[in-house]
């Protein structure tokens, strides 16, 4: 493993709500941040990751890097110094630990739900602009097609993926459904507080909606959230017209009395099915709107339901999903072994060549075309056969985790501190 590799991070687990959101960095940020870390201070294997429920830096270098990392962070948010945020955030130097946490992350275990695969998007949408930034280095590239892979084998050998395990979730995959038959269906969200948001979120990140209008008593937070989400904004005012041009409406609004009523809708004719769900409680949509022709309601406990039943089938999957990570990182393992000996090697094949072609000078020259090839064939598979048992054991010996002597001889026998570092 590269033994360099280290991670700092803040997350939903120690962080609050409000901590997160002043420290959440947008794509233009996390390119920025990319570029100070990389170019300004050196770091290499940089990842940057920020969603929601956390901010994280993954990066490689000699010593901790956490302070320097917080102080450029501070300076990127615009706060005075790092005192009021540094105790959120663990830093964690260890390469297995913090490889282990990658996978934990990519695959859904450290989130708030359970299996939430909309995390695995975001590390890879991370991945993307560190290799865009050139601060990606052979480590990292490995771990992340690593870290895919396994995130692959999750989903075809296991239920850990199966089902919305949140209720906002289970809502987008219910609109999903109901509006299948749609080619471009009008999704209208009330409410943006905490539930509201992360309902927008999903839908925002969803490809299926494009027309997601957010109506909120507050117009600012309404606009803040459309802002975040890409969303449109419906003024509070104009919600009953709303509604009667939306196919879908998805309530979570925090009300003492339902603010959807039959006698809103009975004015407005429903040509065909109109969808409501109620998210809030208590109730912000009263049960006598299905009474209205053509409309139809689903009620919180429906979707929690269905919730549970496939959060209960992701805790049962865990075990599962540890297996492969542990099979993953033990790949990760031996390939950084063998990497950690391969300029041995290719020094060794350099220096057996270096002989070769010196003892071809010195014959060709005595010889005719046809020998001089003859010769070099011969030669050629004489180097391959000798490379072959100490390449062998280097391999065997990354295995067992005890490359060092074997390197150290080699290295004296053909004098490898001769030859160039490869390229």
């Amino acid at each position: 493993m590269n033994q360099r590799f280290k991670v700092i991070s803040l997350t939903h687990r120690k962080a609050p709500l409000a901590i997160r959101e002043q420290l959440a960095l947008d794509e233009p940020a996390c390119r920025q941040l990319l570029l100070i870390l990389s170019q300004e201070l050196g770091l290499t294997d940089v990842l940057v990751l920020s969603t929601c429920n956390r901010t994280e830096v993954y990066y490689s270098a000699p010593q901790d890097q956490c302070d320097a990392i917080l102080s450029e962070l501070a300076h990127l948010k615009s706060l005075p110094d790092t005192a009021q945020i540094a105790p959120y955030f663990t830093s964690t130097t260890g390469a297995n630990a913090a490889v282990g946490h990658l996978f934990e992350v990519a695959m859904g275990l450290d989130a708030q739900v359970v299996g939430d695969q909309q995390i695995s998007h975001q590390v890879k949408q991370a991945y993307q602009w560190s290799a865009e930034a050139d601060a990606a280095g052979p480590f990292l590239h490995r771990l992340l097609h690593t870290v895919f892979f396994t995130h692959k084998r999750v989903r075809q050998e296991t239920g850990f993926c199966d089902g919305a395990a949140s209720v906002a979730y289970a809502t987008l995959q219910l609109v999903e459904d109901l509006t299948a038959h749609l080619a471009s269906p009008r999704v209208l969200l009330m409410g943006a507080g905490p539930f509201g948001m992360d309902v927008a979120r999903h839908f925002g990140a969803s490809r299926r909606f494009a027309h997601v209008t957010i109506c909120n008593r507050t117009r600012a937070k309404a606009d803040a959230l459309a802002t975040e989400c890409g969303l449109r904004v419906l003024d509070f005012a104009d919600l009953a017209q709303g509604i009667q041009e939306a196919d879908v409406v998805v309530s979570s609004v925090a009300a003492a009395a339902p603010v959807i009523t039959a006698q809103l809708l009975a004015p407005a004719a429903v040509l065909s099915h109109k969808y409501f769900v109620d998210l809030s409680v208590p109730r912000s949509i009263a049960p006598d709107v299905e009474t209205v022709p053509g409309v139809l309601l689903y009620p919180l406990d429906a979707i929690r339901s269905k919730a549970s039943a496939a959060l209960e089938r992701r805790l049962a999957a865990v075990p599962q999903v540890r297996a492969i990570i542990a099979e993953s990182m033990a790949g990760l393992q031996d390939w950084s072994e063998e990497m950690e000996v391969s300029p041995t090697i290719q020094k060794l094949k350099n220096a057996l060549e270096q002989l070769r072609q010196d003892e071809m000078k010195r014959f060709s020259k005595k010889m005719s075309p046809a020998e001089a090839s003859l010769l070099d064939k011969i030669t050629r598979s004489l180097m391959q056969k000798v490379l072959r048992q100490p390449v062998l054991q280097l391999k065997a010996a990354c295995k067992r985790g005890e490359p060092g002597q074997l390197v150290e001889s080699l290295t004296a026998l053909f004098d490898l501190e001769r030859q160039p570092v490869p390229a």
